[in-house]
C-alpha cells in the first residue's frame, strides 16, 4: 500500500513479567490509507488490542514496552513524540472507542462534561461552544432527546448508548484515524447493527481511516477493505476482504471462517479448531500454529514462516506456500 496513513513496521511489545517475557506483539507490519477500513481479527490474546495501545502510547510502563520496530502517523514518528505531544494526537488526530465504555467512562462525571473536555482540549472552543457542539454530536450519533443526555451520568444508560457516546467522543475532534477495539462486543445484534452503520456513515462523511479490531467474522465482512489476521502475536494472513473470504490460505484462517456458524445450516456441532494457542512466554522458533493444524509439516515444527505474498495484495505465512511463492 502506498500513501499510508498509518504505518507499522515490525513492531515489537513486550510484557516483562516474574515468569518472563510475554512476546504480546511479535514483529508485525501493516498499513492504513486516509478512507480505509483495516480489520485486524484473531482469538483473544493475539495482540490485537495491545497493538492499538501501541499505537496510541497507551502501553503502560515499565510493565510493558515496544522494544522494536517503527509507528508513523502522516510520517511522524509516534514513538518519539514526547508524552504531552502524545496526548495532544490523542483524540485529536487519531481516537479510540474502547471495548468497555462503562470502564472508560468517569462515573462521577456527566456524559455532557465528557464530550465537552475533548472540545476544550484540542478546539479550545467556548463553554457555551461546547456544549452546543457537544448536543450535536450527541444528536449525530442517534440518542434522542441530547439535552437530557448532557447532564445524565455513565450508570444511566445503557450499553448501547454508553458505546455511542465513546464515538461522539472520539470523533468530537474530527479524528483522521479512528481506532475501533471490539466496538460491538455485549451488545444486542440490533444496536451492533446500528453502531456499524454509524461507523460507516462517519467513514463516508468524514473519508476517516479506521483500525477495526474484532474477533467478529461478521463485523469483518460487513466493514473491511483489507483483513490482518492474526495469531499469537504474529500477523499470518492479509489481504482484501472479498479476496481473503473467497480464498483463505493460511490454515488458521479457514478455521476461523469454518467455525463461523451459517443461519440455516443443519448441524449438529459447529467446527473449532482444536488445541489451544501457545504461552507467549518462552516461544519456540517454530510455526506458532502447528500443533492445531491439520497440514503441519516437519519444517513447521523447526522454522518460523515469513510472510510473503502469493497473490496480488494477498500475503500469508505458510510452509505450504513457499514453493508456489517461488521462495521454497
Amino acid at each position: 500500500m502506498t500513501n499510508a496513513l498509518l504505518t507499522i513496521d515490525h513492531l515489537q511489545t513486550h510484557f516483562f513479567t516474574p515468569s518472563g517475557v510475554v512476546k504480546a506483539v511479535n514483529d508485525i507490519s501493516l498499513r492504513v490509507r486516509e478512507g480505509e477500513t483495516v480489520c485486524i481479527v484473531g482469538e483473544s490474546g493475539c495482540g490485537k488490542s495491545v497493538t492499538a495501545m501501541s499505537v496510541l502510547g497507551l502501553v503502560a510502563e515499565p510493565q510493558g514496552k515496544v522494544v522494536g520496530g517503527d509507528i508513523r502517523f502522516d510520517g511522524v514518528d509516534l514513538l518519539q513524540l514526547s508524552p504531552l505531544e502524545k496526548q495532544q494526537l490523542r483524540g485529536n488526530d487519531i481516537a479510540m472507542i474502547f471495548q468497555e465504555p462503562m470502564s472508560s467512562l468517569n462515573p462521577v462525571l456527566t456524559i455532557g462534561e465528557q464530550i465537552m473536555e475533548p472540545l476544550w482540549e484540542h478546539l479550545l472552543l467556548s463553554k457555551k461552544e461546547a456544549r452546543a457542539k457537544a448536543i450535536e454530536l450527541i444528536s449525530l450519533v442517534g440518542i434522542p432527546r441530547p439535552e437530557e443526555i448532557m447532564n445524565a451520568y455513565p450508570h444511566q444508560l445503557s450499553g448501547g448508548m454508553l458505546q455511542r457516546i465513546m464515538i461522539a467522543i472520539a470523533i468530537s475532534c474530527n479524528p483522521r484515524l479512528l481506532i475501533a477495539d471490539e466496538p460491538t462486543t455485549a451488545l444486542d445484534v440490533t444496536i451492533q447493527a446500528q453502531i456499524l452503520d454509524l461507523l460507516r456513515e462517519i467513514k463516508e462523511t468524514y473519508n476517516t481511516a479506521i483500525l477495526l479490531i474484532t474477533h467478529d467474522l461478521g463485523v469483518v465482512a460487513e466493514m473491511a477493505d483489507y483483513v490482518v489476521v492474526m495469531y499469537a502475536g504474529k500477523v499470518i494472513e492479509e489481504g482484501p476482504v472479498l479476496e481473503l473470504f473467497s480464498n483463505p490460505r493460511h490454515p488458521y484462517t479457514r478455521g476461523l471462517l469454518q467455525a463461523k456458524p451459517v443461519i440455516g445450516q443443519r448441524k449438529k456441532r459447529l467446527n473449532s479448531i482444536p488445541g489451544q494457542v501457545p504461552n507467549l512466554i518462552g516461544l519456540a522458533d517454530s510455526c506458532y500454529f502447528h500443533d492445531r493444524c491439520e497440514s503441519c509439516m516437519s519444517v513447521c515444527r523447526l522454522k518460523q514462516p515469513e510472510l510473503k505474498q502469493i497473490d496480488d495484495g494477498h500475503r500469508v505465512a505458510c510452509w505450504l506456500y513457499e514453493e508456489e511463492s517461488g521462495l521454497a
